[in-house]
């Protein structure tokens, strides 16, 4: 399985002065059964001060920390070291039938179920809409087992929405993605979330890296990878169960995985609080290298940036 250094590099610019920001990170990988985090260092420009390192509610390692130092300029540089050991999927287990879930997750009777339960209701970014269970419900008709079902909606989204870099932003809302049928991987994740959730199903937000591929015949970019996103769906009995819907493809050693929210808001891998600093810039590169140098056991079908 592959070992992989991945080198994360986000620059903000400030128009004027910042004099102080209050920060908040998850760039250090989970730690999980098919993911081993081998090392991990994080490096910064001006210095980070009062660092603290703990587990948010959702178990993803998190720091928190300022930058006291007045500055125009922010750079901050991880870089991990990651064992993958996630086996290659072409189809999802076998599970019971969607409805069954559903119904379990009204009742839970067991503490997974109970977890699950706040991945089914609304969050800051995924808000159920009528359309979204309509458009669902073509996946799920009665009786298909549930993983069978998530992975016809995965392939439908892939077919309906078209990857546009650029095309949303942070404003851009999940009722917009629909409308316009285009977006980038977190509004593909967003709006499986929400197709998801409409049926009362429990869907959760997984934020992380892929190994990318250039075309053939072209160098590797440094630099042109990106922050990836990609959505689990709860199946009592069998546990989480990952779809990629921007690249039609199950998660498996091409994954690396960083954290876990309820949407975007509660994973975002820097966000923080600046007194001045004007307008900003930001500047955000992503590699992830396979150190053994061997090809990608599968080639994504889109790039995957967000």
């Amino acid at each position: 399985m592959p070992i992989y250094t991945i080198r994360h590099r986000t620059i903000y610019v400030y128009s004027e002065e910042c004099g102080l920001s209050v920060n908040q990170a998850r760039l250090r990988p989970r730690e999980l059964p098919g993911q081993r985090l081998m090392a991990f260092s994080l490096e910064s420009t001006p210095r980070l001060e009062d660092f603290q390192e703990g587990p948010d509610f959702f178990g993803n390692p998190t720091a928190i920390f300022k930058v006291a130092k007045g500055h125009e300029r922010f750079e901050i540089c991880t870089e991990s070291r990651v064992d993958v050991s996630w086996a290659e999927r072409d189809a999802p287990p076998e599970t019971s039938a969607w409805e069954e879930t559903a119904e379990a997750l009204r009742t839970p009777a067991t503490p997974e179920a109970q977890d699950a339960i706040q991945f089914v209701l609304d969050s800051p970014l995924v808000k159920v809409f009528p359309e979204l269970r309509e458009y669902a419900s073509a996946s799920f008709p009665a009786g298909r087992p549930l993983g069978e079902a998530a992975f016809h909606l995965m392939r439908r989204i892939h077919r309906d929405f078209r990857f546009i870099p650029g095309s949303t932003s942070l404003q851009t809302t999940l009722e917009m993605v629909f409308q316009t049928r285009c977006g980038v991987c977190q509004d593909f994740s967003h709006l499986m979330l929400g197709c998801l959730r409409s049926l009362g199903l429990a869907g959760r937000y997984v934020s992380g890296y892929i190994e990318t591929q250039p075309k053939p015949g072209k160098p590797r970019l440094v630099g042109a990878d990106a922050t990836h996103a990609w959505v689990s769906v709860f199946a009592p009995g069998t546990g989480w169960l990952d779809f990629d819907p921007t690249n039609l493809m199950l998660p498996g050693p091409q994954h690396i995985t960083l954290a876990w929210g309820r949407d975007f808001s509660d994973v975002s891998p820097l966000r923080g609080v600046l007194y001045g600093g004007g307008t900003q810039k930001l500047k955000v590169e992503v590699d992830v290298l396979r150190e053994d140098g061997s090809p990608s056991l599968v080639e994504p079908l889109i790039r995957a940036k967000s």
